[in-house]
């Protein structure tokens, strides 16, 4: 880790987490430090990107964030993930990437260690609805809508709107924009 990198770091979490959502009225402030502390630390960040309060991401290393896009307020994650351009983001998600092992049973589960990393891939114009959570290795196809609460445990395919625990796909968004073409 550089040195550039290590401050930033220490800028983020112990100040920037803390300052105000973009929507308060000293927001757009917070937005532009948390914005330029974050470039420092991900591997790829876009333009005009959002970085909510109290966002955890580890040590941001392997995220990459697309242009336009954000990561909600309180939100949860660390590992391998690649957040496409344009992606709305809801408070309190939460992105896993890591499975814990559990094959051995003479041994407790936490002693056993975790899988290797899967990467959780986010496509474009995707919008992210309050809470959901990700499962290690999903991967959301452009323009897909998640539903609060939903848990993703697989692939959601493109301009799919998915909800539930787990998530299945309740429509398509390219079904309805067909239909209201021909309805006009």
């Amino acid at each position: 880790m550089t040195f550039t990198k290590a401050i930033a770091l220490a800028a983020y979490y112990l100040l920037a987490r803390y300052l105000p959502v973009s929507t308060h009225k000293f927001g757009r402030w917070a937005q532009l430090v948390r914005r330029f502390i974050c470039r420092r630390i991900f591997k790829y960040a876009g333009k005009k990107i959002n970085i909510e309060k109290g966002a955890y991401f580890g040590d941001g290393s392997e995220i990459e964030i697309g242009d336009y896009s954000a990561i909600g307020v309180n939100c949860q994650t660390c590992g391998p993930i690649k957040i496409g351009n344009d992606v709305m983001m809801g408070p309190d998600v939460i992105i896993l990437t890591l499975h814990h092992k559990f094959d051995r049973l003479d041994i407790p589960m936490w002693q056993q260690g975790h899988y290797p990393s899967e990467p959780v891939v986010i496509g474009d114009d995707v919008w992210i609805g309050t809470r959901a959570i990700f499962l290690p290795g999903v991967k959301i196809g452009k323009g897909a809508i998640i539903g609060a609460g939903a848990v993703i445990t697989k692939d959601v395919p493109e301009y799919a709107i998915v909800g539930g625990n787990p998530a299945k796909v309740i429509k398509f968004r390219k079904e309805q924009s067909d239909a209201e073409k021909a309805s006009r």
